[in-house]
């Protein structure tokens, strides 16, 4: 779906004066939307014109919501328009105007998508009991909302507009932080930092540690109890904290955030498995979780040791809050003990407790079932002393940098509409190796399904009886077999309005492709007779000269008698010797690895402009004959292919691994890759360079061939996998991987030179050139 402005050309005959300004805003908007976006973006101008409240709220609409967009994302243009058409009702176009124009700062300050929504619900609110105090405040919001979070100004407004509800004056001088009453309110809810100023620094920290990207997003903290929590692999963390310790010793607000982020990450980063709930009470759970993030914090210790004095420092703070419980205190400096081996308390039972958990923690430390054991030990010991306290103050315990420890639990959700089908053992599924005769004499069924409660193999090929049978005869097995499907393997990806990885988003599956007759690959090195002069001169070019002497040094490894009897000569003629006398044995070795990368989307059955071949087969053409150049080369290499069906089904094709000859085999599958489905071109180069990662060779390169962008099925945005693309090259460059594009689109002009970089792709304008060119670009890069 493709959204131009001339769609709405009867919208702007009828508003000659938004025309200009739209066209020259209209671009960068459709720069940073998805088509869907865009046409929300454009239905709202239209509605926000209709309501009769004057140009300017349009206007300001249009300049003002692709700022909001780039903040919070797209979704939220719809509660934009809807918000300014509830105030319409309440309160005069400039309001509507100011609140239109305050919306960037807002998203800007509040970083998330749910809180701009909940600033949308105040403003709102605070319309139907203030109006008169909304003109005033949305001129000073840059001000509230840069030291006060969303709740701190939600209870700011509401404390004005419930004082001053029937005096006038005072409400708008309240609003317009001009009273005593404002400055004093305002000072109260004035939280010490706040999230949107520290999480870039956050994010970079997290980023240092663990090498990879994590969600992190505010929450509003409304109430006292609040305490952080990981859901849906999305770290939340308060919008505002405040120095904690006491006075003469306070620790800032940024190093607890720090402490809280580097907490909840490390369960995401070491807890490999949930923790069943099953039959547990939620006292059972507390201590059980209590353990955990000492097994968590333990691992995260020992990969970063400084960590230990950021958590050390926030569990020894002497609190100033009430005391609920007497246990509590037990309980705190107990979880000391647990990160401090140096610690000890008065309760022997408890120093027993934390002596084993540092003996033991070392061989367990991947292991939450000793959590688990554990965890019920301690909170035997409390039950048993009678200690135990309630859930509601077991939850308020005085460590401000631990999360809720939801992210641990596995919980058994039952559904009433599902019916669970019991198989009992006798009746699951049993494969057995078997020989050929049990195979011929006591098959009940060669066509069973993939349910089949017991499956037969044999390593024998099982052909079917046939008077005049030929070894060339087609098995069982290539009649009616499956290949075999790979685990699959996950892999991040960029979102570029967001600025941050997708975890695990993209999920490859790798495939076997069917065998071909390898003779259409002799066929093809017959074909291009011609150019096989050239690929020889490539080899002879490039291969490796073994060891090779390099004379005329001054710090040579040994003395080369030429150079020493001519030095010679010329001190004896009173001439100046030559003083490089010395040579070196120097090995010369490629020391290079490469993956050609076949894009098979369903465009490759296509034939290009020019050409009355297939992509495909120009594609399995230039492969034959560049791997033809790389096999008499001696670089290790491999031949792998790729397609997609959504981001849970990206398909990989391994035609020649590393470890295998191009040999016959090798050849089959090459003349045997078919083309269809879309191209997710980032989760394909992620797992091409991990099979590079995985080789010896100091240079690695990633030779792609396509026929055009990325694009897939399930995502609508373009700039998306483009974005995405360009992210896996960066990433796969700074782990020493190149990544170089021969494209055959001809219209690549518009993408790939952002996404590949200046010097890093091809364009190939003849088609029919491609097999030739390839080896030929092969060379010079890496000549």
């Amino acid at each position: 779906m493709s959204i131009k402005l001339e769609d709405y050309e009867e919208f702007l005959e009828n508003v000659p004066e938004i025309r200009d300004i739209l066209e020259s805003t209209f671009h960068d908007a459709a720069r940073i939307m998805s088509p869907t976006g865009l046409q929300t973006y454009m239905d709202g101008a239209v509605s926000l014109h209709n309501l009769g409240r004057g140009g300017d709220v349009v206007i300001t609409y249009i300049e003002e919501i692709p700022l909001v967009v780039k903040e919070v994302g797209e979704d939220v243009i719809l509660d934009c328009v809807t918000a300014a058409m509830k105030l319409s009702s309440m309160t005069s176009g400039e309001v509507i105007s100011l609140l239109l124009a305050s919306l960037p700062t807002a998203a800007r300050n509040l970083g998330d998508a749910e809180l701009f929504r909940g600033y949308l619900l105040f403003i709102h609110q605070l319309a139907s009991t203030a109006a008169r105090g909304l003109r005033p405040m949305l001129n000073h919001i840059d001000e509230l909302l840069g030291k006060l979070t969303l709740s701190g100004l939600r209870r700011w407004a509401n404390f004005g507009a419930q004082a001053y509800r029937r005096d006038f004056n005072n409400l708008t001088s309240y609003f317009n932080l001009e009273s005593a009453d404002s400055k004093a309110m305002f000072q109260k809810e004035r939280a010490g930092i706040l999230f949107n100023k520290v999480q870039r620094k956050l994010n970079f920290y997290l980023r240092a540690l663990w090498g990879r990207d994590f969600f992190i997003r505010p929450t509003g903290a409304d109430f006292d109890d609040f305490r952080p929590f990981i859901e849906h692999r999305v770290l939340h963390m308060p919008d505002a904290v405040d120095d904690v310790g006491p006075e003469g010793g306070k620790i800032p607000g940024l190093e607890l955030y720090r402490a809280t982020a580097a907490h909840m990450a490390s369960h995401m980063c070491y807890s490999t498995s949930s923790i069943s709930a099953e039959a547990l009470s939620p006292a059972q759970m507390f201590f059980i979780g209590l353990i955990e993030d000492a097994r968590i914090e333990y691992k995260a210790m020992k990969d970063f040791p400084g960590l230990f004095k950021l958590w050390r420092s926030l569990l020894v703070l002497e609190s100033e809050e009430k005391i609920d419980h007497a246990t509590m205190p037990v309980i705190e400096h107990f979880s000391l003990m647990l990160l401090d081996s140096n610690e000890s308390s008065n309760d022997e039972e408890l120093n027993a407790f934390a002596v084993k958990f540092h003996a033991e923690i070392e061989g367990n430390q991947d292991n939450n079932q000793f959590c688990w054991d554990m965890g019920l030990e301690v909170f035997h010991l409390f039950q048993s002393r009678k200690a135990v306290p309630s859930l509601r103050i077991l939850e308020r315990i005085r460590i401000p940098y631990r999360d809720d420890n939801r992210f641990i639990w596995e919980f058994e959700e039952l559904d009433a509409d599902v019916e669970f089908d019991y198989v009992p053992a006798s009746q699951r599924q049993v494969r057995r190796e078997v020989s050929a005769l049990m195979m011929a004499h006591e098959v009940d069924c060669e066509l069973a399904g993939d349910d089949a409660q017991e499956i037969w193999t044999c390593s024998d090929t099982m052909r079917p009886y046939e008077d005049d049978l030929t070894d060339d005869q087609a098995s069982f097995n290539d009649m009616w077999g499956k290949e075999p499907v790979s685990d699959p393997y996950h892999y991040q990806e960029w979102d570029y309005q967001i600025q941050l990885h997708r975890p695990d988003w993209a999920t490859v599956y790798e495939r076997r492709s069917p065998m071909g007759n390898p003779e259409d690959i002799h066929d093809i090195l017959t074909e291009y007779r011609p150019v096989a002069h050239r690929i020889k001169q490539i080899i002879d070019m490039l291969t490796p000269q073994g060891v090779q002497r390099q004379r005329n040094m001054e710090d040579g490894d040994e003395i080369d008698l030429n150079a020493a009897v001519d030095a010679m000569i010329s001190i004896r003629m009173g001439e100046q010797p030559n003083p490089r006398i010395t040579m070196r044995n120097i090995l010369k070795t490629r020391d290079l690895a490469v993956v050609l990368l076949m894009d098979l989307s369903e465009s490759t059955n296509e034939t290009m402009d020019g050409s009355d071949k297939t992509v495909l087969q120009l594609t399995r053409e230039a492969a034959t004959l560049v791997s033809t150049a790389i096999d008499g080369i001696g670089d290790p290499f491999a031949l792998h292919g790729f397609a997609s069906d959504g981001r849970h089904d990206v398909q990989y094709y391994r035609f020649k691994d590393f470890s295998q000859h191009y040999d016959d085999e090798a050849k089959a599958r090459l003349a045997g890759m078919k083309g269809g489905l879309s191209t997710r071109m980032g989760a394909a180069l992620r797992h091409a360079g991990s099979h590079l990662m995985k080789q010896q060779e100091r240079r690695k390169l990633i030779l792609l061939v396509t026929d055009g962008e990325p694009a897939d099925i399930d995502e609508t945005d373009p700039q998306h996998l483009r974005h995405d693309t360009k992210k896996a090259v960066e990433e796969l460059y700074s782990t020493g991987v190149l990544t170089y594009c021969l494209t055959l689109d001809p219209h690549a002009d518009t993408y790939v030179k952002r996404i590949f970089g200046e010097n890093n792709y091809t364009i190939v304008d003849n088609v029919d050139r491609l097999p030739e060119k390839l080896p030929t670009l092969f060379a010079s890069l890496t000549g």
